[in-house]
């Protein structure tokens, strides 16, 4: 059975910017936590920089609760697509940049966090006793995410 917590979260947008400055400022985790309402930051656990199976370690809060989150990243396209598993939840987070055929100037913006086979057992219990519920959690961290998208629009057009 599939909770509405697993279902594909996503927020999108379009930034007046080109797509190299867009990246550049994605992949400056951070910057991350000013946008986040959830970040508090990421740290490479790694060396070699951003690259397929580099470690993260975020730091992530809701009010007076704070975890901590174990990354990998799964994907890295170059101005074009990042995408990171999170094995303590399930869930994977996908960043996917388009330069705007008519407009090389403008980049649309597309973040996802499908749940590719299932929510882990660890988010099933922890979600429901201090973050509000697992569907409730998955609302906010919906609109988390529109913010973020909002955070890095706002950053790349200033």
């Amino acid at each position: 059975m599939t909770t509405r917590a697993a279902r594909e979260l996503r927020a999108e947008a379009v930034i007046e910017a080109p797509v190299a400055h867009v990246w550049a400022l994605l992949t400056d985790f951070g910057q991350m936590a000013a946008w986040s309402p959830e970040t508090v930051r990421m740290v490479p656990l790694k060396r070699g920089g951003l690259r397929v199976g580099q470690w993260y370690l975020g730091i992530n809060r809701r009010k007076g609760v704070v975890w901590p989150t174990r990354s990998v990243v799964a994907d890295v396209a170059p101005e074009r697509r990042l995408v990171w598993d999170t094995p303590s939840s399930g869930a994977q987070w996908v960043w996917e940049l388009e330069a705007d055929p008519a407009d090389a100037g403008r980049t649309r913006v597309v973040h996802r966090r499908p749940v590719p086979r299932s929510l882990s057992l660890g988010s099933r219990v922890v979600a429901p006793l201090l973050l509000g519920g697992t569907d409730a959690h998955a609302d906010e961290l919906e609109a988390g995410m529109a913010t973020t998208v909002a955070g890095l629009k706002a950053a790349a057009e200033a």
